[in-house]
């Protein structure tokens, strides 16, 4: 029994020194790897051998219930199994949960530091790239819009040279023909000079072929002689060929000047001795009308008989006197001078019996060189029993005149007015 127990005391005192030099043994391998590790793996270390002390103290708790009597050893182990073992397994899991849980907890946590730090570089990345892509296109922009600036200011400059080049050698040419200069003046005055003088002679051509009347004739046919509707209630003389339906002007003197200032407001009735009839009397009846005017004239009727040259024989003639219409026949035409009065004495003597009409105006057209004499007989209503106009036969000779003209030209009015015959 002693030496039983003398050899478990022997065996646990020679555990325990081991147990202290390996203690001693461990203390000093942690010393000198403490002095080697960071704060992190020191208290991993740290942990560790807690955990690993309290396995040893378990153990060292067993081994004592080992040398314990048999009957009181097995009640010992049986409780120390119970309660030690538990301890163990505590020490165990407080070890993985301290050890463990700080580990993969530091690991996430550099693991998200290290995503967002990823994510923030990225970012950074693509904010850069889109800066850069940004300032190429308003780099891009910028010149495109320095291109067009160029390309304006390119095409202004060449526009310019070549206006300037146009100028320079319009220039040129007016410096080299600028003695042509007052002879051209010269001809533009003298062309409007002569189409000022002679615009009667141009407009009284046209006019001629046209309306001269300006109006319509109602009522009336060129080849019905009857006609009898419609009288003009102031004296009227109508022309169907040419259109013309045209108040006549009675009493106003023979001179020129009067004659003209009536001719203004249509036709003029004009009574010489021997050739003094109206409408309805036995002898000439005489009526003078314009065949042209100035363009600045206001007159409506400058132009009334421009169309007398293409009167012939047949072509009737109307007039509306005090409430009745008389219609001529053209029995004839003649060309005089404008102071052959006498020539209207002859065609009422040529016709003696009769009561005729002559239309007088001038000839050539827009000229008042000659005058043309349009004469017919009455031939509606019947003139029986008509009076007759009786002329002392000392009027006759002692009458002298010349017929009616159309107004002066512009420099016929000029001469006039310098001359001081106006």
């Amino acid at each position: 029994m002693d030496n039983k127990n003398g050899g478990q005391s022997s065996s646990a005192s020679g555990a325990n020194a081991w147990e202290q030099a390996a203690a001693k043994n461990a203390k000093r391998k942690r010393k000198v790897a403490s002095k080697l590790l960071s704060s992190a793996q020191k208290q991993q270390r740290t942990l560790a051998h807690i955990a690993r002390q309290k396995v040893l103290d378990a153990y060292k708790q067993q081994n004592q219930v080992q040398q314990q009597p048999t009957s009181q050893a097995s009640t010992a182990i049986s409780r120390a199994n119970a309660n030690d073992w538990r301890k163990y397994h505590s020490a165990w899991q407080n070890y993985y949960q301290k050890y463990y849980g700080e580990y993969y907890g530091r690991a996430a946590k550099e693991y998200i530091a290290k995503e967002r730090l990823k994510y923030e570089r990225d970012l950074a990345d693509r904010e850069l790239k889109g800066e850069s892509e940004r300032q190429a296109v308003v780099s891009a922009a910028a010149k495109v819009e320095e291109a067009e600036d160029k390309a304006a200011k390119t095409a202004a400059e060449e526009f310019k040279a070549k206006i300037q080049k146009k100028v320079s050698h319009r220039a040129k040419k007016m410096r080299k023909s600028r003695h042509f200069i007052p002879i051209a003046i010269g001809l533009s005055v003298l062309v409007l000079g002569l189409l000022f003088q002679y615009n009667q002679v141009i407009i009284a051509n046209a006019v001629a072929y046209m309306s001269p009347g300006g109006s319509e004739v109602n009522d009336i046919t060129a080849i019905d002689p009857t006609v009898s509707a419609n009288v003009h209630e102031s004296p009227t003389l109508m022309i169907p060929k040419l259109n013309v339906e045209v108040p006549v002007v009675f009493g106003s003197k023979n001179d020129v000047n009067s004659m003209s200032a009536a001719m203004s407001n249509g036709v003029a009735h004009f009574a010489v001795p021997g050739a003094q009839a109206r409408p309805g009397e036995i002898g000439n009846f005489v009526v003078s009308g314009h065949s042209a005017g100035n363009i600045y004239q206001q007159s409506d009727y400058k132009f009334i008989f421009s169309g007398l040259t293409r009167m012939g024989g047949g072509d009737l003639i109307y007039m509306d006197y005090n409430s009745q219409r008389y219609t001529y026949r053209v029995t004839g035409t003649k060309t005089v001078d404008p102071s052959d009065v006498g020539a209207l004495r002859s065609i009422a003597s040529d016709n003696a019996g009769k009561p005729m009409i002559t239309l007088i105006t001038c000839t050539p057209l827009g000229t008042s060189k000659y005058r043309l004499l349009v004469f017919g007989e009455q031939i509606h209503p019947s003139y029986e029993g008509a009076s007759e106009v009786e002329t002392p036969v000392e009027e006759i000779e002692e009458s002298s005149g010349e017929m009616p003209k159309n107004d002066d030209s512009p420099l016929e009015q000029f001469w006039k007015w310098l001359t001081g015959q106006s």
